[in-house]
């Protein structure tokens, strides 16, 4: 974060050439911001300092993590694309007569700096990163709002490796008995076994597909 106050000025010439300080956040005023969309408690670092400069500049970096919710539309399951937005803005002060919340870098910036702090061992492969700056009317007032849209794409090897390559060997098994040369006994002793199988496919599908109340995935269906 970076802000000017102008009330916290100096020359550095009557202060032995002093032009920058670092001082506790809380001996100053400092911009209140909320993420819209967080759902449990920020988790923020003790570091809790910002760098003054003489001429009323403001910056501190406060590393945090918090939990914030976001839609999923889980129709192409395993195959699909995410996009989680994360909307910063602060309330407290109209953005037209008081405080307006802009972006410092620009989103190809972001999506770089982003990229070396994505973790690229999990279930999730982070592709894009979008801003975009608007304006929120509530109770007659205009609030900066910068929404960070974040689209990340899922890793599909272990679904298939688990889930599809089984059950296509299950279903050409099926096949290749069904229209093979054995007895009636042998074809419905197999179809016992692949029934027995699928279902336990079936019980494994349902712990690993993620829940849904509109758009079921579609290889929950077939």
């Amino acid at each position: 974060q970076e802000w000017t106050n102008s009330l916290v000025t100096w020359d550095p010439r009557d202060f032995c050439n002093i032009s920058k300080l670092v001082l506790p956040l809380d001996i100053y005023w400092a911009p209140s911001i909320f993420i819209l969309e967080q759902v449990g408690e920020k988790q923020s670092s003790k570091l809790e300092y910002a760098v003054v400069t003489h001429e009323g500049g403001f910056s501190t970096n406060l590393p945090f993590q918090v939990t914030v919710s976001c839609s999923l539309k889980i129709l192409r399951f395993p195959f699909d694309t995410q996009t989680c937005n994360i909307s910063v803005a602060s309330f407290l002060y109209p953005a037209v007569t008081d405080l307006m919340v802009k972006t410092k870098r620009t989103s190809a910036e972001i999506k770089r700096i982003s990229q070396t702090y994505f973790l690229t061992d999990g279930e999730w492969k982070f592709t894009n990163l979008s801003i975009m700056e608007h304006a929120e009317g509530i109770e007659n007032e205009q609030f900066c709002v910068v929404t960070y849209m974040i689209s990340m794409e899922r890793r599909p090897i272990l679904y298939v490796l688990n889930l599809i390559l089984p059950t296509c060997a299950l279903y050409l098994l099926d096949m290749a008995v069904l229209f093979g040369p054995s007895s009636l006994e042998e074809k419905v002793n197999f179809q016992i076994a692949i029934i027995l199988g699928s279902s336990m496919l079936a019980v494994i599908l349902n712990n690993m597909l993620p829940t849904s109340s509109n758009e079921p995935p579609v290889i929950g269906t077939c």
